[in-house]
């Protein structure tokens, strides 16, 4: 199962022997498929024998629960804070803290055992009385009639505060992962140069301090990026940039930046120094030169030394994002999302591309929508590696996506277990999951959960085996539920789960009715059934009980009001929904043949308090939902 261990079949590489695709049939990986993926992860031949490295050892033990240590030799358990703590015949102490220690012994000989002990709650922090309905929202879309082309943490404020008003416990995002600094920004949220920092193009530099010259002419250059039916991000960056380098020039910067900078330390001088390299070498890092390729040779260090105004610039930029993030309101309110990888080139492969498998990228097997598969071109972490550094990389990402957010939202939340990995120079069609061990990646989600107060909601849309979604139940994340999959109707829905009518991957609800959508697809070259949309029309004419003569509002709304019967913990409604959106942010399979993620909202933020639409969807989610705490 995939939440077992690795078996002995494979050695400790973690290849899956097998899966069942979306036709039933059991797909096995090639030998020349499973011996690139050995290669990939560090093994030495072709050997399918050959042995994973193993690493230091780690164990994750439940509070309260007493271990034993791998060695009975006398020991000292370094614990997170500082803390030593003396071991003795390898009995590991029940009243340890959450977090993550380290086992040495202390015959203090070259070689001596070292082994990681993290403590984790059994389950992720999820409050049993938890019953809420929100929105979810792409920020980017969200635009006001002050945005400079699209929507920044300013309108996040407005639309929390409208939201919490009208009795919205959450408000779902788009990841907010920093794009590439220089050249053109990445439309798509879901393959970041990082996933640790966020993207300062959200910024809204009018807010950062007074004194810019000709402030005015900015204002309206900014404003105007809002005329046209599409987001220019490109556009959008080079006027904010522009603007934050003129503000750094003069000398605009709050006293509490150096603070941010002491308490984010060496991984925030890291990010500047990247950022710096990049405006000097380009965007991507494989091809700088040899001696910056990897973050830990001296050249780097000498590099950060000689620049330091840019890199200070740089790490400015994300102490104002965290800034105006915070003051938006998004701890009481925001649910972030956490994007499955990152991409190839940005900063989190340079400065993990030792723990990565070269040439492998993850994506899914050939289904239903894509027949061919799909290549997310993302590099995945080698198991093995990850696991002998304690999930630190995994678990800084956690905890920096958790920053004063209310909860996390992990995109295709299966990859917490197994991986459709494609070896090198191969096809989705020859891939093979790769498992993590156990599940104990599930384990660290839970730990930082704790720490941070946070609920947590996995995406496991599509084909998923029910043993895994009773896993993720056990652990206490929450499940997606979508009323466009769901043969039940939404009363019948689990309760320990997230209700809602479609994604940024779906259509909305006046696409379909309107029939917009299904024109899109096909304007897009998109596969679609021999009828149509017709599956997502019956759900509504279900659901809404309507018949097709019905006004598209009305479709609207009583959807939701037949979504909010759900007992489930959270029940949410897309702002495209509220304010009439005909086309979805994302259509999958497609790059240019349709302007994904590019696409504003119909009308500004701004109207959501008089668009009567908007009015009648939350009232009717707010009918059966006690008012956020």
């Amino acid at each position: 199962m995939d939440q077992m261990p690795h078996t002995d079949e494979d050695h400790g590489w973690g290849i899956a022997p097998g899966y069942h695709d979306v036709w039933g049939d059991w797909t096995t990986p090639s030998p020349q498929a499973a011996a690139r993926l050995r290669r990939a992860m560090g093994a030495h031949t072709d050997d399918p024998d050959e042995p994973a490295p193993t690493g230091t050892p780690l164990q994750i033990v439940r509070p309260g629960e007493t271990a034993r240590a791998g060695t009975t030799s006398p020991s000292t358990l370094f614990l997170e804070d500082g803390t030593q703590v003396k071991v003795r015949d390898g009995r590991i102490p029940s009243d340890l803290p959450l977090g993550y220690h380290r086992l040495e012994a202390d015959d203090g000989r070259s070689g001596l055992h070292v082994e990681h002990v993290i403590v984790a709650p059994p389950r992720a922090h999820l409050d049993d009385q938890l019953r809420i309905w929100g929105l979810t929202a792409q920020l980017y879309a969200a635009r006001s009639n002050a945005s400079w082309g699209m929507g920044d943490l300013t309108d996040l404020g407005r639309l929390v505060a409208w939201a919490t008003q009208r009795g919205a416990g959450m408000i779902g995002l788009n990841p907010l992962h920093a794009s590439a600094n220089v050249g053109r920004p990445a439309n798509s949220p879901y393959s970041p140069s990082s996933r640790r920092w966020r993207d300062p193009i959200y910024l809204d530099v009018m807010r950062i301090g007074s004194g810019l010259p000709d402030a005015d002419r900015a204002v309206a250059a900014g404003i105007a990026l809002n005329e046209g039916d599409r987001i220019d991000r490109s556009a959008v960056w080079e006027l904010k940039r522009q603007v934050l380098e003129t503000m750094w020039a003069i000398g605009s910067v709050d006293p509490a930046f150096e603070h941010y900078r002491q308490e984010r330390g060496a991984a925030l001088r890291l990010w500047g120094t990247y950022c710096a390299l990049a405006e000097v070498h380009g965007a991507s890092w494989p091809g700088w030169p040899e001696e910056v390729r990897h973050p830990t040779r001296p050249a780097v260090a000498r590099f950060a030394d000689a620049h330091p105004d840019r890199v200070a610039f740089w790490s400015w930029l994300q102490f104002l994002v965290e800034q105006q993030f915070e003051a938006s309101g998004s701890a009481q309110a925001v649910v972030t999302d956490l994007a499955v990888g990152f991409a190839p080139d940005g900063f989190d492969a340079w400065e993990w591309q030792d723990l990565l498998a070269t040439g492998c990228r993850i994506g899914a097997p050939p289904d239903l929508l894509g027949p061919d598969g799909q290549d997310w071109g993302l590099p995945p972490f080698v198991p093995w590696k990850l696991r002998r550094l304690a999930y630190q990389p995994f678990a800084e990402t956690l905890r920096a996506n958790l920053r004063h957010s209310k909860g996390l939202r992990v995109d295709h939340v299966m990859g917490l277990l197994r991986l459709l990995w494609i070896p090198p120079g191969m096809t989705p069609a020859d891939g093979a999951y790769v498992r993590w061990h156990g599940s104990e990646l599930l384990d660290i989600v839970a730990l930082e959960s704790h720490r941070a107060g946070a609920f947590v909601i996995g995406e496991d849309l599509g084909t998923v085996d029910p043993a895994i979604q009773d896993l993720l139940r056990e652990r206490g994340l929450l499940s997606t539920r979508l009323l466009w999959f769901e043969d039940d109707a939404p009363h019948d829905w689990p309760r320990q789960a997230m209700a809602a009518i479609t994604t940024h991957d779906l259509p909305t609800v006046a696409g379909v009715w309107s029939g917009v959508d299904l024109a899109d697809q096909r304007a897009a070259g998109v596969t679609v059934p021999a009828d149509g949309d017709e599956e997502f029309r019956h759900r509504l004419r279900v659901a809404a009980s309507v018949d097709d003569a019905a006004p598209v509002d009305h479709v609207v709304v009583e959807s939701y009001r037949k979504l909010a019967e759900s007992p489930c913990m959270v029940v949410t409604a897309a702002l495209d929904d509220l304010l009439g959106a005909e086309r979805r942010p994302n259509v999958p399979g497609t790059i240019d043949e349709h302007p994904n993620w590019r696409i504003p909202l119909p009308a500004p933020i701004d109207d959501l308090a008089r668009a009567p639409l908007a009015d009648r969807i939350t009232d009717a989610l707010a009918r059966d939902r006690p008012p956020a705490p």
